[in-house]
């Protein structure tokens, strides 16, 4: 088995332990948990909390590396990135979580393996739909075993429909997308991993977003970029340089496309 081959078979091991932790930690709290602040204003719950305790458990046995997860303090992300040069997990336990604390359908589990600090294998799950997204490096994407895309995305970037976070990016940009938008239409989720997979998958043709954290990104990078799109930093920065860092996003489904709206965010930014 080539390396490729064993990476794709490490997700599909990924993907069956994601599974059985959001079905047996994470849907029973579901509309049926207290949310609470962190010190950012960000929430999280105990669903956030106790599925993160549990995959950290169970990772290691699957591939060797500490376990770095969102819901830890900075320093201790710190020291879990520096020490895990050689393997590491990454991993968002709910991406979504006002989705998951209001009742929204619309929230994920999502899990990257990491070596040299880039992603190897990893898994995306939305656990009310069932829908599983994961990728190898050099095996392919996949949304519960059929090859991504689903869809051919559009050609042209007037055709295209976006993701797109509004009150992330500038107020200048944000102006010029909602008043004289150069796509075709426009889509907001709420859960930036699931938004990675939506374009992997030909759902949405492009995407932008302000502010996202390693964890969010991690594992929907990799499914992108296996699915054939493409992605960059909106600063041109290194978006795999640590967990502390957080990043403005542009991706697109294509590489044509990709081109499209890289040069109209760059003209209007």
């Amino acid at each position: 088995m080539n390396t490729a081959a064993k990476r794709l078979s490490r997700a599909r091991a990924l993907e069956s332990v994601v599974r059985d932790i959001a079905r047996d930690v994470i849907l029973p709290r579901h509309l049926n948990t207290a949310r609470q602040k962190k010190s950012d204003g960000s929430l999280f719950t105990e669903a956030d909390l106790e599925s993160q305790r549990m995959f950290s458990k169970a990772l290691p046995d699957l591939a060797p590396g500490p376990v770095l997860g969102e819901e830890m303090s900075p320093e201790q992300q710190a020291r879990l990135w520096a020490e895990g040069k050689r393997g590491l997990w990454c991993i968002d336990p709910i991406d979504g979580t006002t989705n998951f604390a209001n009742g929204v359908p619309f929230f994920a589990v999502s899990i990257a393996y990491l070596m040299d600090h880039e992603p190897r294998f990893g898994v995306v799950y939305n656990p009310v739909t069932d829908e599983c997204f994961y990728a190898a490096a050099g095996a392919g994407a996949y949304l519960n075993g059929t090859e991504l895309p689903l869809r051919q995305p559009a050609e042209r970037l007037s055709e295209a429909v976006a993701g797109v976070d509004f009150k992330r990016v500038s107020h200048h940009l944000a102006d010029e997308l909602a008043v004289r938008p150069p796509y075709y239409s426009q889509r907001n989720f709420g859960s930036s991993a699931l938004e990675w997979c939506f374009v992997a998958a030909g759902r949405l043709d492009v995407y932008i977003h302000g502010g996202q954290m390693l964890w969010d990104y991690a594992a929907g990078r990799l499914i992108l970029q296996e699915a054939g799109g493409e992605s960059a930093a909106l600063d041109g920065g290194d978006l795999m340089a640590g967990p502390a860092v957080k990043r403005g996003v542009i991706a697109a489904a294509s590489p044509g496309l990709f081109q499209q709206w890289r040069t109209w965010v760059s003209s209007h930014s």
